[in-house]
């Protein structure tokens, strides 16, 4: 396996990747303390936690160009007015008034005047920037952190460009209701676009490009792309492969199959169980986006008055949406039948919740949720029903008709190459809110997945049902090498956790288990030395096609150990994202760090 230097880049050398190699139990305390010797190695980050260098730049040239001379402003992107107007609310409700002086939003679109505008249109390369005080900078962080709002590192490299050349402007007001728009190409405009029946025609500030003559636009566009950037991005393939990745994700469309330039027919026969159109599934430029926009569906579609259960030990920006953004939450951190039994008390005596939300499996504990009976409390008292299945995944796991809305990270083993971030949400047509979410859909959502982004990963998803099949089976064997080891204090893992019978339910045939492990030792030392050994890539996230550890709660929870530690999450777990390499090789590699940590317990006596 390849070794990583501290601050490189994983998958080294990748401009837009989505991990960053610690690969050391210090380097993560390091990056966690702030400590120069780490941070100043970083080349990048996780995209939600690290602000790509190139939105950096763009940010700190756009805050230099429109802020007050003097003002010192800083800047943070998003991909639309909508979006950067909510980081602002959010940046005045929380901050403290006079760090809010200066704060306002600056909105660049194409310049409708230049010659490339039409080419350029089918992008919809649109930014706006919140530009606010250093002293409220860390608010409005926290808005982009916990939303998965702002812009893609793609999108602002792109935009960046344009700007620079001067072809994109300020637009100084609000859309007039005679503008429509940026749909892409009408041979794609079908009723299951997002954008389909907004008021006044939608909301995107983009307004619509000439009509073209078929193939036109896209010939222009790539003519444009390739003597201006130099881009190997064919605007022809946008569109299709959104059409590919719903259906993908719908269970309708296995296996590796080229795009076509022509609208796929309707979807027949899926794995989900549940009859779904094409417009049932909603993309998003990352998994945490998807679920910060299943709440607001449910808050405009149900009533913003009601608190959401957080069922289950959450990733940690679930939890902050469901606690900042609306009237609140309960917390259930254990996932266990007897909070069930205290969730159906406080429902029996007449308590009323907007909806629950929980993962399947669980991170990092990999347990699972009842949800039978999830269901069958969210049907007698009237709740809904957010399963997020990333972990599990839909080639192993179907969740959707126990739910009311599925969503997932596509940025994890969807696409596999941890170069790209996506996320989804699937409305369950046979839910009792599907009406009142597809009104707000059709109102409020709005399209911001990056075109460059989509093109990735449509193709890395290509062989997702086939890399699924081979993870299982490495998973097993790192748990078979794991679960006998006596330095292992617990193992985790949806096969041997006790709510084993909960994943079983949902199992599908040949499904198998996953690709995350979770392993706690029995000492510290011996966790620090087995991680510091092991010859994988080390960093965040999950999901790829390569083998991933992580001392996951240090990242995860650094300023809340002894929080954690109190839902069963011990400080010194180690997570395992297994990946394709070959079976034999990986024991081999994971054989060989647990010899170190036996050498720790040794060199202690």
């Amino acid at each position: 396996m390849q070794s990583f230097g501290l601050g490189e880049s994983i998958p080294p050398d990748t401009a837009h990747a989505v991990s960053v190699s610690l690969p050391t139990w210090s380097a993560n305390i390091g990056y966690e303390e702030g400590e120069d010797w780490v941070i100043s190695r970083l080349t990048t980050g996780y995209p939600r936690f690290f602000i790509h260098r190139s939105i950096q730049a763009f940010a700190a040239e756009l805050a230099e160009k429109f802020g007050a001379p003097g003002a010192n402003l800083k800047a943070m992107l998003f991909p639309t007015r909508q979006t950067a107007n909510r980081c602002a609310t959010f940046v005045r409700s929380r901050a403290p008034s006079e760090d809010t002086v200066g704060l306002s939003v600056v909105n660049l679109v194409v310049d409708q005047t230049s010659p490339s505008a039409k080419a350029l249109q089918l992008f919809c390369p649109a930014v706006s920037a919140v530009l606010c005080s250093e002293a409220a900078f860390p608010v409005a962080k926290q808005y982009w952190q916990h939303s998965g709002d702002g812009v893609s590192s793609r999108r602002a490299e792109f935009c960046h460009g344009l700007f620079r050349d001067g072809l994109l402007k300020l637009d100084d007001g609000p859309k007039s209701p005679s503008q429509k728009p940026c749909r892409g190409p009408r041979r794609y405009q079908r009723p299951n676009s997002l954008d389909q029946g907004r008021p006044n025609g939608g909301s995107s500030p983009v307004s619509p490009a000439p009509v073209a003559a078929p193939g036109e636009e896209f010939q222009e566009t790539s003519r444009f792309l390739e003597e201006r950037f130099g881009r190997n991005l064919d605007a022809s393939f946008v569109e299709p492969a959104k059409s590919a990745i719903r259906r993908r994700i719908a269970g309708a469309m296995r296996g590796n199959h080229e795009l076509s330039k022509s609208p796929l027919p309707e979807m027949e026969s899926n794995s989900r169980g549940v009859t779904l159109r094409e417009d049932d599934v909603y993309l998003f430029p990352c998994g945490m986006n998807a679920i910060f926009n299943a709440h607001r569906a449910l808050l405009g579609a149900r009533s913003s008055d009601l608190k959401s259960i957080n069922f289950g030990f959450p990733y940690v920006d679930t939890l902050k949406i469901l606690e900042k953004f609306g009237p609140g939450c309960v917390f259930y951190g254990n996932a266990s039948e007897s909070e069930l039994d205290d969730l159906e008390s406080k429902l029996k005596s007449g308590e009323r919740f907007l909806a629950l939300f929980c993962e399947f499996p669980g991170n990092p504990l990999l347990t699972c949720p009842n949800l039978t009976r999830i269901r069958q409390l969210a049907d007698t008292y009237d709740f809904a029903v957010v399963v997020d299945e990333t972990i599990g995944t839909f080639a192993n796991i179907n969740v959707l008709p126990y739910a009311d809305i599925v969503v997932s990270s596509l940025t994890k083993i969807f696409s596999g190459d941890c170069n790209v971030m996506g996320g989804s949400a699937i409305f369950n047509p046979h839910g009792r809110y599907y009406s009142a979410l597809k009104d707000f859909a059709r109102r409020e959502l709005e399209d911001t997945y990056w075109a460059e982004d989509v093109i990735f990963m449509e193709r890395n998803s290509r062989d997702f049902a086939s890399r699924i099949d081979r993870i299982n089976v490495n998973a097993e064997a790192i748990c078979d090498v794991l679960k006998t080891h006596p330095l292992v204090k617990s193992l985790f893992y949806p096969r041997y956790v006790k709510t084993s019978e909960n994943y079983e339910i949902c199992r599908l045939p040949g499904g198998g288990h996953g690709g995350l492990v979770s392993v706690v030792f029995n000492e510290k030392t011996q966790a620090v030395a087995f991680y510091d050994a092991i010859k994988t890539a080390k960093g965040p996230s999950l999901g790829t096609n390569f083998t991933l550890t992580s001392p996951y709660v240090l990242l995860a929870h650094y300023q809340e150990l002894e929080w954690a530690a109190g839902f069963g999450v011990d400080p010194s777990l180690i997570r395992i994202s297994v990946g394709l390499e070959e079976t034999a090789h990986l024991v081999h590699v994971f054989r060989t760090a647990l010899r170190a940590a036996e050498k720790s317990v040794a060199s202690t006596k």
